[in-house]
């Protein structure tokens, strides 16, 4: 799995605390510690789904346009990385006269595939705003080590 998906519920998670505000592709990739044009990139994948709307110029970025409530993760991992559990290589040869070799990618494939959709099953039971609500009891109970 690439972490497209990663960055991407990174970015949107970012964009969901800082709710009415812009935050421009620098801030974004500054947050999620990569470079501004992979964000521009993802970002523009979720502007053309309809997550984030996008304002040019100065003053300028992405501000969500979407409920965080209402997107579950699963929709965010289809957009940008549904199939990726699946390698693009795959050992074996199905030419080969080996039982192994020539039947392994068959396989393999059904696995990933049924991988998939108990993945995306889980993911689908997680929005954007649960993502939110955890990074805030994450930070409640580091507080509450430190008091």
């Amino acid at each position: 799995m690439n972490s497209e998906f990663t960055v991407a519920v990174h970015s949107l998670v970012l964009l969901a605390y800082l709710p009415d505000h812009m935050a421009s592709s620098e801030t974004i990739a500054r947050n999620v510690t990569t470079n501004p044009t992979r964000i521009r990139k993802i970002m523009s994948t979720l502007r053309k789904s309809g997550y984030v709307r996008t304002k040019e110029g100065i003053g300028g970025g992405y501000i969500l346009s979407c409920d965080p409530k209402e997107v579950t993760l699963a929709e965010i991992y289809r957009v940008l990385s549904g199939g990726a559990l699946k390698p693009h290589w795959c050992s074996g040869n199905p030419e080969e006269e080996c039982l192994v070799s020539a039947n392994i990618q068959v396989v393999m494939d059904h696995f990933f595939y049924e991988a998939e959709l108990h993945y995306e099953a889980y993911l689908e039971q997680n929005t954007l705003q649960t993502v939110l609500d955890k990074i805030r009891q994450c930070q409640q109970k580091l507080k509450t080590k430190q008091a």
